[in-house]
């Protein structure tokens, strides 16, 4: 079970890509229909299922380059649904011998795995509705995470809590919890600007092009529901003024971010009694953090370079991994008495 949970965890990571690369090629509905393409498990090739498929949705006729992302996207997923019941089964069958090995984990990913699935349906089902879709891509994120932690614990001995005494891990820990909701917020922002194709509305830096406080429109940037259309593609529905409401937001928490993230790692680079443990976890996070900062910047110089942006959302999950190990070698130092 411990190779599966690595082999989830890599699975899960592609998938995460995956889904990056089927919204920024503009195939999330590639294949109109679910969990098919145009009612076939591959993307149809001969003339006549192509005629059948253009005869079926002739409001979507089929676009293969469009299609086989999409394709390729759900059978990664699925995949990776079979690998989570796997080690579910596997999971209740151990623990029969092994008390101690977690139950509730692989429960919860079979759970959310299921509900994922569902996302992914009302997704194409509902148009690429914004708010499905940012939750389906937080689902996502949510999945590998847990993942994550399941891998790790799966691969670490239960190791005796080591306070410092000084109390130093305590309050790096408050922190370091702090970061992990910072982040995750800034990621749901990120998949807010993705999902309602606000990602080059604003090409200058640090913000947004001069006079962009003069376009700032909440109310229709952040509606949830209540549109009342059919198809969110290209989100026609919303503004400019909306968009570049969207995309500043997102700046404005990268900017947060980065200096809350940054300021955290570098502060517990500089304690002492600090264990090798975190100051390796926050060095290999500070690392990421800046890999990911280079890649931000770089999609609004280069107007958002499609392997760069893909890039940018699969750092961006390697970064709350960073992140969530970092906070697990904190606990284990003493942070939270168990």
């Amino acid at each position: 079970m411990k190779r599966l949970s690595i082999i989830a965890v890599v699975l899960a990571l592609c998938v995460v890509a995956l889904g990056a690369y089927t919204r920024l090629k503009d195939a999330g509905l590639g294949c109109p229909d679910w969990p098919g393409c145009y009612g076939h498990l591959v993307v149809p090739k001969s003339s006549e299922a192509v005629s059948n498929a253009n005869a079926a949705y002739p409001e979507r006729p089929l676009e293969a380059h469009k299609a086989w992302p999409e394709m390729i996207h759900r059978y990664f997923a699925s995949t990776l649904g079979l690998v989570i019941f796997s080690i579910l089964f596997l999971s209740f069958k151990a623990r029969k011998s092994n008390p101690q090995l977690p139950i509730k984990t692989p429960l919860a990913l079979a759970i959310l795995v299921v509900f994922q699935g569902l996302l992914g349906m009302w997704t194409v089902t509902l148009g690429l509705f914004p708010t499905v879709v940012m939750a389906h891509l937080l689902g996502g994120f949510t999945t590998l995470c847990l993942l994550f932690l399941l891998a790790v614990r799966l691969h670490s001995s239960p190791d005796p809590v080591q306070n410092s005494g000084q109390g130093k891990p305590n309050m790096a820990l408050r922190f370091g919890i702090l970061g992990i909701f910072i982040l995750a917020f800034q990621i749901a922002l990120g998949g807010w600007t993705a999902a309602n194709y606000a990602a080059t509305v604003c090409s200058d830096l640090p913000i947004c092009q001069s006079g962009w406080q003069q376009h700032v429109n909440f109310e229709e940037a952040f509606k949830f529901w209540g549109h009342g259309i059919d198809d969110y593609e290209y989100a026609t529905h919303l503004g400019a003024d909306a968009k570049i409401t969207i995309h500043v937001a997102h700046r404005v928490g990268a900017i947060i971010t980065t200096l809350y993230l940054g300021s955290l790692f570098i502060w517990l680079l500089t304690r002492n009694g600090i264990s090798s443990t975190i100051r390796q976890a926050a060095v290999a996070a500070l690392a990421v953090l800046v890999v990911q900062i280079a890649l931000g910047i770089t999609n609004v110089v280069m107007n958002l370079p499609l392997l760069v942006a893909v890039a940018h959302n699969g750092v961006a999950a390697i970064l709350m991994m960073s992140l969530i190990f970092l906070n697990l070698s904190l606990y284990r130092s003493g942070g939270i008495k168990p």
